[in-house]
């Protein structure tokens, strides 16, 4: 068990119907590191995002984050373990009506209750920081490439400071030029603000470029957790599957004929 756990989950089930998703889920990532999440589509990695985040309740188990049961909390607790989350969703999840320095300064505003000036001054900052220029800031989300969502995206995950930030397939959709860029601007925004990531994806690229640790979701349990170094000596027929991308191994996909 680690002793400088940000996030802890332990024995985290949950079901839809007959559907077992979540089979008892133990993992811990610690304060300031980066961990990913693999497995296939359809294995619960959104889910468990879900019931850290508090968007879902596990049906048992326990969840804690800064040493503290948020398993079910509610209200001005939730809200508070909300405060400390930053999230760049799998697609954007830009308000599309809204222009985009809004959309950065969305949880500032909304939030925070900060000014809509001062709001106004961070969200460019963080702009910037991402490689966009003051101007894009007046453009609407659909006047931008995907790539550039992804980077408004991931503005508006580190705009409020996060001490966590959850990262759902962050280079989904995007060529692999750019889903190098979104890479490094994961690696340089998490270092700059200290923040512990959790991210989810399919992508082995991102996997070795911005983790370090790794752990594999399969059949709704954690079956393997090591360092990324220790990836392709995993010792595990199912990690060295699906990190080799083979049809062939433990993991069935199910194909209709």
């Amino acid at each position: 068990m680690l002793t400088d756990a940000k996030i802890r989950l332990a024995g985290v089930h949950k079901s839809f119907g007959p559907k077992q998703v979540l089979r008892g889920v133990d993992l811990e990532i610690r304060r300031a590191e980066s961990l990913v999440v693999i497995g296939g589509s359809g294995t619960g990695k959104s889910v468990l995002i879900k019931n850290i985040l508090g968007l879902m309740q596990p049906d048992s188990g326990t969840i804690h984050i800064d040493g503290q049961d948020t398993t079910h909390a509610r209200g001005s607790a939730r809200a508070a373990v909300m405060d400390k989350c930053g999230m760049l969703f799998q697609g954007g999840a830009l308000f599309d009506s809204l222009p985009v320095w809004e959309n950065v300064a969305f949880g500032l505003i909304q939030g925070k209750r900060m000014n809509r000036a001062q709001a106004r001054e961070i969200a460019l900052e963080k702009l910037g920081q991402v490689g966009l220029p003051p101007e894009v800031g007046a453009l609407l989300p659909a006047e931008l490439s995907g790539g550039m969502q992804k980077r408004v995206g991931l503005a508006r995950a580190i705009a409020t400071q996060p001490e966590i930030i959850f990262f759902d397939e962050p280079t989904t959709g995007l060529d692999p030029i750019m889903a190098d860029v979104i890479n490094n601007l994961i690696i340089k925004c998490v270092r700059q603000i200290g923040a512990s990531a959790l991210t989810i994806t399919h992508d082995m690229a991102s996997v070795r470029k911005i983790a370090d640790r790794v752990a594999m979701l399969h059949e709704g349990k954690i079956i393997w957790c090591g360092s990324v170094r220790e990836l392709d000596a995993s010792g595990n027929a199912h990690v060295d599957q699906f990190i080799h991308g083979r049809a062939e191994g433990p993991i069935q996909m199910q194909v209709r004929s």
